[in-house]
């Protein structure tokens, strides 16, 4: 039953690549230069992952989910001379509903991500692990945000920004794009910010966690997410085993940190950091670390949305039309785009 699964649920990220001429927006003075992706168009509808309509409400794991994909995220350039481990959003994964996008970034100036547009109705979730980040958009919002801080952005109908390293020396972090409905994609951009010290903790049994959306060991995050989701940093001792409901009609994945640990099954072979597992059904995650090193690793998880999605860039709706009008809307710096500069 278990090869079963993973079958299928291989079958759910293949996806047709479909490359589109841009030769009319790449030009050295367009935020477009660095954003411009293959134009990919698909419907969750058909390959969403639905599971069964319960919840898990007891902190005990009884059908632990298996790892049924694993990527390496390799280092790659993005943005001006930054480096990323993208590992959704890429070829091999465009989309895990709801989730777009997850870069672990490390940038050492003057290399950054200069100005760029978002209308996705998507939110961004920047996670700083190392040094600090500048963010400035051109409605006058700025701050930094510092080794543990969070930055959670509505997109919403349109936002023009830039995320530059402050100071000298290595930034790193994790930026994830949550996908919103349709019915949310063109609400007014919006910033929840949390300081590293108003993270919610919690500690038990040689398990760590800060948790960043969601509850896990009695917590809970006072974020806000409108679309349904679980954001926890769990930093395991040697020797320690972490069991972690998740609702069990959800899609969720691990980003490994720091140290090598063991998921799904005792029986699974040992995961080093820069990996993305994929999590199959179940109502949680059951993780060990055996080895005499701190573990460290991120488990995220949403509610699927099964819509379909249509992205170009930084721009992601739900049709090729609202791309269309998107584009032009910020090329004319209208409805949204307003006080865009070009």
């Amino acid at each position: 039953a278990h090869l079963t699964f993973q079958k299928e649920t291989l079958s759910l990220y293949l996806y047709i690549q479909i490359s589109h001429s841009v030769s009319h927006l790449c030009n050295q003075n367009n935020p477009f230069t660095f954003y411009i992706y293959n134009y990919i168009s698909f419907s969750t509808k058909r390959t969403s992952y639905k599971m069964p309509e319960r919840e898990s409400t007891s902190c005990v794991v009884n059908e632990p989910r298996f790892v049924v994909r694993k990527f390496l995220a390799r280092p790659q350039n993005e943005g001006a001379g930054a480096i990323v481990r993208r590992s959704i959003g890429r070829f091999e994964l465009k989309y895990f509903d709801p989730f777009l996008v997850l870069d672990e970034f490390s940038v050492t100036a003057p290399a950054g991500f200069p100005d760029h547009p978002h209308r996705a109705g998507f939110e961004t979730v920047t996670y700083m692990l190392q040094g600090a980040i500048t963010h400035e958009d051109f409605d006058g919002h700025k701050g930094t945000i510092e080794a543990g801080d969070l930055q959670w952005m509505t997109a919403g109908r349109g936002i023009v920004h830039s995320e530059m390293p402050a100071g000298q020396g290595t930034h790193k972090g994790l930026q994830l794009w949550i996908n919103l409905s349709s019915e949310h994609k063109m609400i007014e951009p919006r910033y929840q910010e949390m300081l590293s010290k108003d993270i919610v903790e919690a500690a038990q049994d040689g398990i760590k966690v800060r948790v960043i959306a969601g509850e896990a060991l009695g917590t809970k995050s006072p974020v806000y997410t409108r679309t349904p989701t679980m954001y926890l940093d769990f930093t395991l001792k040697p020797g320690a085993h972490l069991q972690q409901p998740i609702p069990i009609s959800w899609n969720a994945f691990v980003y490994v940190l720091e140290g090598e640990g063991v998921y799904g099954s005792l029986k699974s072979a040992p995961v080093s950091a820069h990996h993305l597992l994929l999590l199959g059904s179940g109502d949680g995650l059951e993780a060990w670390n055996k080895s005499s090193k701190p573990l460290r690793f991120v488990l995220v998880g949403g509610e699927p949305l099964g819509e379909p999605v249509v992205q170009f860039g930084p721009f992601v709706m739900n049709t090729q039309e609202e791309i269309d009008q998107t584009i032009d809307d910020f090329e004319n710096c209208v409805n949204g785009f307003e006080k865009a500069r070009h």
